[in-house]
C-alpha cells in the first residue's frame, strides 16, 4: 500500500494539561494551545491530583542505550527475590549500574526498530521463532480456556485457570529454550516469565507486568541466549506478539488495569508499545505525530506501527472522545517530530514506571539483575 499523503487540511488537536507539563513558555512534548474547557470520564483511579513532577523529568537526561554485559561461566544462578519496599529503594535502585544497563536495554531495543515497519526484513535466529512459538501457544490457551459466565464486568475468573496452566508449564517452556549448559537458569528466569503476564489473584495487568517481561529479555540477554543482531526481531516478533496476547488476555477475562492512573495515565495496560512505536516512526515522511487523529492512517497503517496499533485498541475499548479518554496521548500528538515523542517517553518511563514504588515494588532481583548491582558498563 502506498504510503499516505500528509493532510494539511487537519486541526490542530487540543492539549490538555499533563502531570509532566512545564510552564506555559516549555513543555517535554511541544508547543501547546491552551487545555480545552471539558471534564473527564472519570476520575483517576488513584483518586489523586495529577503528578507534579513535570520539571525534573524535563529536565533529566533521555536515556542511553547500552551494552547488555554477557555473564561469565560458570554461573551460579539463584531464585530472585523483591527488594524495593520504599522511596528510598527506589533511589537506590535507580542510580545502580543494574537499572542502567536494564534501562540502556529498552533503548537499544528501542533504536532497533528505528524507521522500519514490522513487515521489513529482519534476522531471526531459530532461538526467536521459538520464543513465538511459547506466545502462539499462550495465546492458543485463551481459546482453549473460555471465560466464565459472571456477574462482575471485570476480572474473569477463567483467567486464574489460564495462569495455573502457565505456571505449571513454565519450566517446561523454558527449557525449549534454553542449551544444556544454561538449563539450571530456570530457577531465575521463570519467576520473571509467569509474572509478566499479569497477576492471578488480583486478575489484573499493568506496566510492571509488561517491565517483568523486557526483564526475561534482558536475562536471556545476558546469558547470550538472544544478541544484538536479534533485537529487531525481538521487538517486531516477540514483543509484538507478546503485546497481541495481552491484548487477548484483556479482552477474553477483562484484567482490571493493575495501578491505572485513569484518564491521566498514558495507557490503562501499556507503555513499552509507545516507545517502540514512535521509534519506528522516526523520520517517517508523511506520518506525523497528529496522524494518529487520520482514521484513515490508523486502518491502513495500524498493522505495521505499534503506536497507531495503541491508538486503535485503546479506541476499540473506550468510548467517547479521545482527547477526554486519552489526553495525554492526545497532548502527545502536537509533539512536531516523532524523535521529540520517542525521547520524551524515554523520559517518562524511567519517572513513571522504574521510579514509582507501587509498580517496582513487585519487581524482581537475582543474580542477572543484581540489587545494588555493578556491573562494568560501557555505551555503544
Amino acid at each position: 500500500m502506498e504510503e499516505p499523503q500528509e493532510h494539511n487540511d487537519e486541526e490542530p488537536p487540543q492539549s490538555y494539561t499533563t502531570p509532566f507539563d512545564p510552564p506555559p513558555t516549555q513543555s517535554p512534548w511541544s508547543e501547546i494551545s491552551p487545555p480545552p474547557t471539558y471534564r473527564p470520564l472519570r476520575a483517576p483511579a488513584i483518586n489523586l491530583p495529577p503528578n507534579t513532577n513535570s520539571q525534573a523529568i524535563i529536565l533529566a537526561p533521555v536515556p542511553r542505550s547500552q551494552k547488555v554485559l554477557p555473564i561469565s561461566l560458570p554461573h551460579t544462578f539463584q531464585s530472585p527475590s523483591k527488594r524495593i519496599h520504599s522511596p528510598d529503594d527506589i533511589r537506590q535502585f535507580i542510580n545502580s549500574d543494574s537499572a542502567t544497563n536494564f534501562l540502556g536495554f529498552i533503548v537499544s531495543l528501542s533504536e532497533s526498530i528505528r524507521s522500519h515497519k514490522l513487515s521489513d526484513s529482519y534476522h531471526e535466529s531459530t532461538t526467536l521463532k521459538k520464543i513465538v512459538s511459547i506466545i502462539e501457544t499462550l495465546i492458543q490457551w485463551t481459546e482453549e480456556i473460555p471465560p466464565a459466565q459472571q456477574s462482575s464486568r471485570y476480572g474473569n475468573i477463567s483467567y486464574r485457570t489460564w495462569h495455573d496452566r502457565l505456571v505449571e508449564n513454565s519450566e517446561s517452556l523454558m527449557l525449549l529454550i534454553l542449551p544444556e549448559h544454561l538449563k539450571s537458569s530456570i530457577v531465575e528466569i521463570v519467576p520473571y516469565f509467569t509474572d509478566s503476564f499479569g497477576n492471578s489473584s488480583r486478575i489484573d495487568y499493568g506496566t510492571g507486568h509488561e517491565t517483568n517481561f523486557a526483564a526475561w529479555l534482558y536475562c536471556l540477554a545476558r546469558m547470550g541466549i538472544v544478541e544484538e543482531a536479534d533485537y529487531q526481531a525481538l521487538v517486531s516478533r516477540v514483543f509484538v506478539n507478546y503485546i497481541e496476547l495481552m491484548r487477548k488476555l484483556q479482552s477474553v477475562y477483562n484484567l482490571e488495569p493493575a495501578g491505572s492512573h485513569g484518564v491521566w495515565g498514558l495507557d490503562d495496560y501499556h507503555f513499552l508499545p509507545f516507545i517502540f512505536g514512535s521509534s519506528q516512526l522516526i523520520d517517517h515522511k508523511y506520518m506525523k505525530p497528529k496522524s494518529i487523529h487520520n482514521e484513515d492512517i490508523l486502518v491502513n497503517f495500524s498493522s505495521e506501527y505499534m503506536y497507531l496499533s495503541g491508538i486503535v485498541f485503546i479506541k476499540k475499548v473506550k468510548k467517547g472522545l479521545f482527547a477526554e479518554h486519552s489526553p495525554l496521548l492526545d497532548d502527545i500528538s502536537g509533539v512536531p517530530t516523532w524523535n521529540k515523542v520517542n525521547s520524551g517517553l524515554l523520559k517518562m518511563y524511567r519517572a513513571e514506571v522504574l521510579e514509582k514504588v507501587p509498580i517496582m515494588q513487585h519487581f524482581l532481583f537475582g543474580s542477572l539483575i543484581q540489587w545494588y548491582g555493578f556491573l562494568f558498563l560501557f555505551h555503544d
